[in-house]
């Protein structure tokens, strides 16, 4: 029989991972040896800047150990990106003698329980088997919550119910898939339901985001590597292609994978065949591979930026998901779905939503998509008003929205009969501009600012930067 430690390090059939966070290089070797032994997948980061970069690339752990004392970001500040990144995913504190009170302000951040080191195995392992099993009850819950079709309403309006139709003709094959659409559109919903009604259901589903990784760390992410291949490759890990082996993988963002990248991407697509970084054998996988992107790759094939090649082996089967605006008729059910998993999630009485919003919510464009309606079913839950959302959408009706401010100049111009100087009102005109450029993007991406620097074309110092001088706040 099965020990209570292997049985906690798996969930129907699949092996738990988890995400070992800390600096000292002896104390991730341990436990990552240690956690291996019972059955566990382990991913390593040294540092808080390295773990929530794998965290936006789809790492996907089912459970963070993260220490305290570390470096840059220490480990209160990673709890709390974590925590924006991934607000229900378990995080157990690696913690030292005399840090109580460091201990307590984690907890308040989220953090599910926390160890002290030195630690024993046997705590180690009954602490993790006990926070997995605390968050499978929550995700227990949360499905609960989401039954009577919350899983399956996206695919109620028309052009909906044609991609769902194109989905089940091409499930029990190979074929490559791109999913093209605007951001929010529900592209990782329908890899995953692709995924589910295939073949290939009990096996790995692998998402990996190409726009949240560096060129260099999302090959080794992808294809893995071997002991010693760089600096500070301590041992062999596994890629994400070997972790979908007869499952499928999901390549979020395609377009933003660099030319490098991609020839050995469209290598594994005719070959099914690749090498680890740093390593010689040959690795044989069985993948089913699905890509997404809210770029057209046909413009960036004429301006050379995608390899042609490429992505006519990509787009075997295309599926082109169209905005919210042009699905209205989803709205109804999205809306009561989201509003029965936020009152479940949050403790909330269920919200019933007044006439007027909802006329307001049928005029609106929604440039968001469905993870700009999701976001704001969350904030009139959880705040048990609807009174700020109405506001705002009043103001875009108004054609007011994001544009407060760029007003008040031109009133401030008008008043004063053109004392400010040319320069100046360009400098502050520019300025309101980019704040609204920049607003858009992170609304779009959920205020990822990695994919919202990428949507800008700035760097990611570059976007921060601005965020600071623009005065934005999540």
């Amino acid at each position: 029989m099965a020990s209570r430690a292997s049985q906690g390090a798996r969930r129907g059939g699949a092996a738990r991972r988890v995400l070992v966070v800390d600096d000292a290089e002896g104390v991730r070797t341990f436990v990552a040896n240690l956690l291996e032994l019972e059955g566990y997948e382990i991913d390593t980061a040294e540092d808080g800047r390295r773990a929530l970069a794998l965290l936006e690339g789809g790492a996907a752990p089912d459970l963070v150990l993260l220490d305290v004392m570390m470096p840059g970001w220490d480990g209160l500040e990673t709890l709390g990106r974590i925590r924006d990144f991934d607000p229900q995913l378990p995080v157990v504190m690696l913690s030292v003698v005399g840090k109580a009170l460091t201990i307590v302000k984690a907890m308040q951040l989220g953090a599910v329980d926390y160890l002290t080191k030195p630690f024993e195995d046997e705590e180690l392992s009954a602490t993790l088997r006990q926070a997995l099993e605390h968050a499978d009850l929550r995700r227990e819950r949360d499905r609960l919550a989401d039954e009577s079709g919350g899983a399956g309403i996206i695919w109620t309006s028309g052009p909906m119910q044609r991609v769902r139709a194109l989905l089940e003709q091409v499930a029990d094959t190979d074929v490559t898939v791109l999913i093209q659409g605007e951001s929010g559109t529900g592209k990782e919903v329908v890899a995953r339901t692709l995924h589910d009604i295939s073949t290939r259901t009990e096996q790995a589903f692998v998402k990996v985001n190409c726009a949240a990784l560096p060129e260099e760390l999302l090959e080794s992410e992808l294809f893995g590597y071997e002991r010693g291949a760089f600096t500070g490759a301590h041992q062999r890990k596994r890629g994400k292609f070997e972790h979908a082996h007869r499952g499928t993988i999901f390549l979020d963002e395609i377009g933003e994978m660099s030319p490098p990248l991609q020839a050995k991407l469209l290598q594994v697509l005719q070959d099914s065949r690749f090498h680890r970084l740093g390593g010689n054998d040959e690795i044989a996988v069985d993948v089913r591979v699905v890509c997404a992107t809210n770029r057209c790759l046909d413009d960036m094939v004429r301006e050379g930026t995608f390899r042609e090649d490429l992505f006519f082996r990509l787009n075997v089967v295309s599926v082109t998901l169209a905005p919210l605006r042009e699905r209205r008729e989803e709205l109804p059910h999205l809306i009561e779905t989201f509003t029965r998993r936020f009152a479940a999630r949050y403790d909330r009485p269920r919200t019933v939503l007044s006439e007027r919003l909802l006329r307001a919510f049928a005029l609106y464009p929604f440039p968001g998509n469905i993870r700009e309606l999701e976001n704001m079913m969350k904030r009139i839950v959880v705040l048990e008003s609807e009174e700020g959302i109405r506001e705002e959408l009043s103001q875009y009706q108004q054609g007011q929205r994001g544009s407060s401010r760029l007003r008040q100049l031109i009133d401030e111009i008008e008043a004063t009969a053109g004392e400010i100087p040319l320069r100046e009102v360009g400098r502050r005109a520019s300025l309101e501009a980019e704040r609204e450029a920049i607003c858009r993007a992170l609304g779009f991406t959920n205020w990822n600012r990695k994919q919202a620097a990428k949507l800008l074309s700035v760097s990611y110092k570059t976007l921060l930067q601005k965020i600071r001088d623009c005065e934005l706040q999540p």
